[in-house]
């Protein structure tokens, strides 16, 4: 059983910030900025490669209710949602989404801004068909 299944079923404690019948939000125990909180569906999912509609809509619905909760008590300057998907960024093989508030000169840099340079219009175009065309109908 995975440390979030153990954290779902009692064995684990956590600082439980919401919960419902199909979802749980804790506060993360390696703070990135204070409030940082993970969101998991109770169902043991490993990523989002595996993520179904029914297991995604009580989690989607989640996300807005803890982010708003973050604001209202934090009053950050923002909010970063992030899901590391898979080898090698995922530690946790239970699918989750962090809600890391951001504030100002937090120190926190996700390199965001570090574009792939020159992206002509035929190689847009390119991998655009090449997505469209896995994509499952």
């Amino acid at each position: 059983m995975c440390v979030f299944c153990q954290i779902v079923a009692g064995e684990i404690p956590a600082y439980k910030i919401y919960e419902n019948d199909d979802v749980l939000a804790f506060l993360d125990i390696s703070q990135v900025t204070r409030g940082h909180t993970l969101v998991i569906p109770k169902k043991h999912v490993a990523n989002l490669y595996e993520l179904t509609p029914e297991v995604a809509k009580p989690v989607f619905e989640a996300l807005p209710k803890v982010a708003q909760a973050l604001k209202d008590a934090l009053h950050p300057i923002g909010l970063n949602l992030i899901n590391n998907n898979d080898k090698p960024l995922q530690s946790v093989f239970h699918l989750h989404f962090h809600l890391i508030p951001r504030f100002e000169n937090d120190g926190l840099y996700l390199g965001l801004d570090k574009a792939i340079p020159d992206v002509d219009h035929d190689a847009y175009s390119a991998l655009q068909n090449s997505i469209v065309s896995h994509m499952q109908k």
